[in-house]
């Protein structure tokens, strides 16, 4: 509750400074003040110790939340240092594009924090609108305009989902309360309509998860999106969504039946396979990175086939996956900045002229194709351990096929750089994205060398 009341805060504050004019200053400010957000909340998270009790029935502060909260933190921090740079052509309106990302991630914090579904709801919304509004940011492109109109429509549709479905389990229970809806599930035969509600809910956060056979909006928006806000959705929305299914099969967890493993084996496995035999044949470096979020969305969700052991690898999956992400999009902003295009033909002879920028993306494609000893193999094996755990053997198996075949295009991506040859002189990279690339592949690296940091506190 500290955690969500102090950056819905910052985003007031962060106006509050626009209208003082005092915008120079501002990026510095909200960073230095999100720092000291995660601060706070990392103490709580690895000491138990909250400043203020603050917690009531609409939010609970679990570890759980706390370190899922954590990872948004750092992500947010990464993109709003990226901000002054992208929008530097639109410094007058600087104060709104980050205003909306702390609102955004005051929706993600509310989304794994909820202990009412009506804030899980409120949450949700928030963070939706907040992206569906960056996505359409650049007015004078039609591709942004294009993307904002397909988002909201998928996700206005996906959110009557999840409203409709909330509103069948009150129906059945008479209750929003998390613990509640818990005890109930795991202990009451309960009506047909909770049934539905929870399926409804399911599918909806499916949808936002661009999981199979609901993900076919994600390479179109993803690809019409201003880069930044793209990256955004790539990762911190992602993993955000992620967490908050997770968390929403943990609380119904007595609805987890024979049918419904089957249900998510068979969309892991086509998730995971659709996306990575499409991403082998994209050209387009933006529209390759939604296939390969998609692929590692499929990963994701086989945790919850195990919600009550899963959680420490459902939150490393997120940070390793996220991180490896916004160092790429990082390098990809710094090659494609003033190209018009994120044609995959910009990094043709990167390595040449500009080495750290490609040792750097390269690093990112091997962590995401599960390479060690970059954190993305120890996600993999984490998650591939727990499904073994429960005798999901064939899960496993198209687990590492799936992964072998991603290995083909994120090793593509480093072949053009070493390989191809391109007559531009070498790229002007601007340090806050090189800052930014350089930090979170280091964080990566350094979670895959001691995963005792997420792994080690029982969630």
């Amino acid at each position: 509750m500290n955690t969500l009341i102090a950056i819905s805060g910052l985003g007031i504050i962060c106006l509050v400074l626009e209208v003082l004019n005092l915008r120079k200053v501002l990026v510095p400010i909200i960073i230095a003040a999100l720092l000291a957000i995660l601060g706070l909340t990392a103490i709580e998270y690895y000491f138990a110790q909250s400043f203020l009790d603050l917690d009531s029935g609409m939010v609970e502060t679990t570890t759980y939340s706390l370190g899922f909260s954590m990872l948004f933190i750092i992500l947010a921090i990464f993109l709003i240092a990226m901000s002054p740079r992208f929008y530097q052509e639109q410094k007058t309106k600087i104060a709104d594009y980050v205003s909306l990302k702390l609102f955004l991630l005051a929706g993600a914090v509310a989304m794994v924090s909820f202990g009412n579904m009506a804030m899980f709801f409120l949450g949700l919304e928030v963070l939706s609108i907040a992206v569906y509004v960056l996505a359409a940011s650049n007015v004078k492109d039609l591709r942004s305009n294009e993307a904002g109109l397909k988002y909201f429509i998928m996700g206005a549709f996906a959110s009557s989902f999840v409203l409709f479905g909330i509103a069948m389990i009150y129906g059945a229970t008479g209750t929003f309360d998390i613990n509640s809806l818990y005890i109930l599930s795991s202990t009451v035969s309960m009506p047909v309509w909770f049934n539905i509600g929870f399926v409804m809910i399911c599918i909806g956060m499916l949808f936002k998860a661009s999981i199979f056979p609901f993900h076919f909006w994600a390479p179109d928006v993803y690809e019409g999106s201003p880069t930044l806000t793209t990256a955004m959705m790539s990762t911190l929305v992602k993993v955000a969504a992620i967490g908050a299914l997770f968390k929403l099969v943990s609380t119904m967890s007595g609805m987890i039946t024979p049918a419904y493993q089957t249900v998510i084996v068979v969309l892991s496995i086509l998730t995971m396979t659709v996306a990575n035999i499409t991403g082998l044949r994209q050209t387009n470096i933006k529209r390759m990175m939604a296939f390969s979020g998609i692929s590692h969305a499929g990963f994701m969700i086989m945790t919850l086939l195990a919600v009550t052991s899963s959680a420490n690898a459902v939150l490393y999956y997120a940070a390793a996956y996220s991180l490896a992400g916004i160092a790429a999009f990082a390098i990809i902003l710094s090659v494609c900045e003033g190209k018009g295009n994120e044609d995959i033909s910009n990094f043709y002879g990167l390595a040449r002229r500009q080495p750290l920028l490609a040792t750097i993306l390269t690093f990112a494609m091997l962590s995401m194709a599960g390479i060690p000893i970059f954190a993305g193999f120890f996600a993999k094996l984490f998650v591939f351990e727990q499904m073994l755990e429960i005798n999901q053997l064939v899960l496993v198996i198209f687990g590492v096929v799936n992964s072998i075949i991603a290995v083909y295009y994120y090793l593509g991506v480093v072949n053009v750089m070493i390989v191809k040859t391109n007559d531009e002189k070498k790229v002007k990279s601007p340090y806050a994205y090189r800052i930014v690339a350089v930090l979170a592949i280091l964080m990566n690296i350094a979670l895959g060398l001691f995963p005792d940091i997420i792994m080690g506190t029982p969630l």
